[in-house]
């Protein structure tokens, strides 16, 4: 399955953004799909998964009550949905597809898109 992430730009702080991630190949509803970030010098970090009915999700303590994980697999495609955006929302964040389970671990992610970047000025 190859992924392709969309939606980053530049927002300023309080803002809000919707990202995608956009699925082709296989059928993307057999995955369940998560979202990480990698801000500058840091390592990369979970933001949020959705199992491949969408009747589960998981975010990150960081994120939760701001960003909402969301899929529609008639469109191939999963969301975040960010609001009250902060300066240290700011990073390049990327979805991922998991063939078997999910969860906050990048390792549990078989495939991975190329990356959006979020820039949220102060």
């Amino acid at each position: 399955v190859q992924l392709q992430a969309c939606g980053g730009g530049l927002v300023q702080a309080g803002g809000s953004l919707r990202l995608s991630c956009l699925a082709s190949g296989r059928t993307f509803s057999n995955y369940a799909t998560g979202w990480f970030r990698q801000a500058p010098g840091k390592e990369r970090e979970f933001v949020g998964a959705i199992t491949w009915s969408g009747a589960s999700t998981l975010h990150a303590d960081s994120v939760k009550g701001r960003f909402t994980i969301s899929r529609d697999n008639a469109k191939n495609t999963v969301y975040l949905q960010m609001n009250s955006l902060k300066p240290e929302d700011t990073a390049v964040y990327y979805c991922a597809a998991a063939r078997t389970g999910w969860g906050r671990d990048e390792f549990t992610y078989d495939y991975w898109g190329q990356g959006t970047e979020v820039t949220v000025s102060s």
